[in-house]
């Protein structure tokens, strides 16, 4: 090791910070409010405006804790790594808790990054040294754990070498972080959660037991907490405000390295919490301290679609472009629209994690390509078209994989299953079932409507409905991941699951059950159903729920309550038992329903 080091040169230099979630975003607060020019990456465009909006709103705040009299410094975001980073003179990155991608950002930081550039993680629970095996050994002393705990309320930051990061570099970068109003600690040793980490884990796991076994509840462990620590606020609320997804990848940690049972922890807070979506704070349903008793959960609020065609408004020209998205809280309130003015929307889901809508118009002409796909906030707010008109042809359901940020959705006329990031980038066709170019458009045996994804066993389902009255609709099933070598036209790995359907629409899969449930808008009396088969079979048989509707086509399964939605073109919303049973219509009108979906 070198006996000196040289600082490197910050004058015209960016700080970078990998990461637009809760951590980055305030990183990135703590060093632009101190005067530091900041470049923030996420490949999400979500996370992006986001972390633009935070800072924009708080960055005042963080102003009054800096020592620094400069003005504060600039702020851009990036989706490309190496524009953020190419001339930064630090690098913070802040990406999710997983020890395999925080290898592949250091690999790749050490090689896109200036030779003077400090290198450091934000992780809460892995050790820098094991994320540099793959980073040069003249890099490595210059890189290191900046642990940032929850600024501006908490502003402790604790450093810590990666075994062989010079010593200068942490004095350096404490006097870097006292400039920005923050109180950096360096541990004396390298250790797994750093110091108040390790004290938090303790306090965090034996909290979890506590309400695992029902000695108590969170509003009374942070009742007790804040009457002894005054006005500290208690674990239960600071794990809601982390959020409870990385809650548990931190505890992760520690249990895989001690070999710790996660039994009454971070599985009792999987299986109870993270599975019914109470992710925390921000989120829809709360978390420890917002989440409901078991058996108390208030109903879902339901979104669902007004195709645009309504007997209240004769005006026939306007059907195609007066679709709606509608808004029911589920205690009773009358209907709000959220979002209007659209081109025939069909098919409607929610990403809990960037707490978004999204849908699918068909267009107006069936027989023209002038579909697309849009989203907004759950308010209706920030409108965006992620997919652009005319890019496909007659997009039909939609379904999210939240775990990944993919949306799926099917083109009918088009013949396929496509899928698409949040932003619209990498949009895909994973299967094509004809060539629209030719006769095979006008084939309806071949028009792909419904989709759903189990991410868990990796695998997409889709209905292709058949013309009306011939009951030649079929259910298909293939790998989310295309077989080495082929393309959406060849691949051999499609299977029929069921045929002789009379014309399925909407799909919902329950993972853990391997049950797949659809509506049929087909003549009765085995269309205009909702139905079920275990696909987990070697030879699913049907299984018929209810009957009688008015042309069903919005399906959503609510695995958490229990209870499953449908929308028909009739102007209803019905809720139902798992088995079909206690039938009840909670909403109906004079409208024309497709898509629905659960927040």
């Amino acid at each position: 090791m070198l006996q000196t080091w040289t600082p490197p040169v910050i004058d015209g230099r960016p700080v970078a910070v990998l990461g637009g979630g809760t951590a980055g975003r305030r990183i990135a607060c703590v060093f632009a409010a101190a005067g530091y020019n900041v470049q923030l990456r996420d490949p999400s465009k979500d996370a992006q405006t986001a972390a633009l909006d935070y800072i924009k709103k708080h960055i005042a705040d963080y102003r009054r804790l800096s020592a620094n009299a400069r003005q504060a410094g600039q702020y851009q975001v990036f989706s490309d790594l190496d524009k953020a980073v190419r001339e930064a003179w630090l690098v913070v990155e802040a990406v999710p808790e997983k020890l395999e991608l925080k290898i592949d950002t250091m690999t790749e930081l050490d090689k896109k990054t200036p030779p003077d550039c400090i290198l450091a993680s934000n992780s809460s629970s892995y050790r820098s040294n094991l994320m540099i095996e793959k980073v040069g050994t003249s890099r490595r002393p210059l890189v290191c754990n900046m642990h940032f705990l929850l600024p501006p309320d908490i502003r402790p930051v604790e450093l810590m070498a990666d075994g062989e990061t010079y010593p200068e570099v942490l004095d350096f970068l404490t006097g870097v972080l006292e400039n920005c109003g923050m109180l950096p600690v360096t541990a004396l040793k390298q250790s797994t959660g750093f110091v108040f980490g390790r004290l938090w884990a303790a306090i965090k796991r034996e909290t979890l037991m506590i309400l695992a076994e029902g000695v108590s509840d969170a509003k009374t462990i942070d009742k007790l907490w804040l009457e002894v620590f005054k006005n500290s606020p208690g674990p239960c609320a600071v794990m809601d405000k982390v959020g409870l997804k990385a809650v548990a990848m931190i505890e992760d940690t520690y249990v895989n390295e001690r070999q710790l049972d996660p039994t009454l922890t971070v599985d009792w807070l999987r299986r109870n919490y993270i599975e019914q979506g109470k992710l925390g704070e921000n989120t829809n349903k709360g978390g420890l301290v917002g989440g409901q008793a078991k058996g108390q959960e208030r109903e879902p609020t339901i979104y669902f679609l007004e195709m645009g065609r309504s007997s209240n408004d004769p005006n026939e020209t306007l059907f195609g472009e007066n679709g709606r998205v509608l808004r029911y809280t589920g205690d009773g309130n009358s209907v709000t629209v959220i979002v209007s003015g659209l081109k025939t929307p069909d098919g409607l889901d929610i990403s809990r994690s960037v707490e978004r809508i999204f849908w699918t118009n068909m267009g107006i002409k069936p027989s023209e390509q002038d579909g697309s796909v849009m989203s907004a906030n759950l308010d209706g707010s920030d409108v965006r078209t992620i997919i652009p008109e005319g890019s496909v042809h007659t997009p039909k359901q939609l379904t999210i994989d939240d775990q990944n940020r993919k949306v799926y959705f099917c083109d009918r006329e088009g013949m396929g299953v496509h899928r698409c990031d949040f932003d619209g980038q990498s949009h895909e066709i994973l299967v094509s079932r004809g060539d629209c170019r030719t006769t095979d458009k006008m084939d309806t045996t071949r028009w792909c409507v419904g989709i759903a994804v189990d991410t868990n066993n990796e695998k997409i389902y889709w209905t292709q409905k058949g013309p009306t009255k011939a009951n030649e609709g079929r259910i298909f099933r293939a790998n989310i991941t295309m077989p080495p070598g082929e393309n959406a036209s060849n691949r051999s790995d499609i299977e029929i699951l069921l045929e002789g359907l009379p014309e399925p629409i909407d799909l919902d899969i329950v993972p853990k059950t391997q049950m797949l449930y659809w509506t049929d808008r087909g003549e009765r009396p085995d269309g205009d159903t909702l139905n079920r088969a275990d696909v987990g079979k070697a030879s699913p048989t049907v299984q018929t729920l209810a009957r009688h509707f008015h042309d069903p086509i919005g399906l959503r399964v609510d695995s958490v309550h229990q209870r499953i939605y449908v929308t028909d073109m009739g102007g209803s919303v019905y809720r139902f038992n798992m088995d079909g049973g206690d039938r009840k219509v909670i909403h109906c009108d004079e409208g024309s329903y497709t898509g629905i979906a659960l927040a």
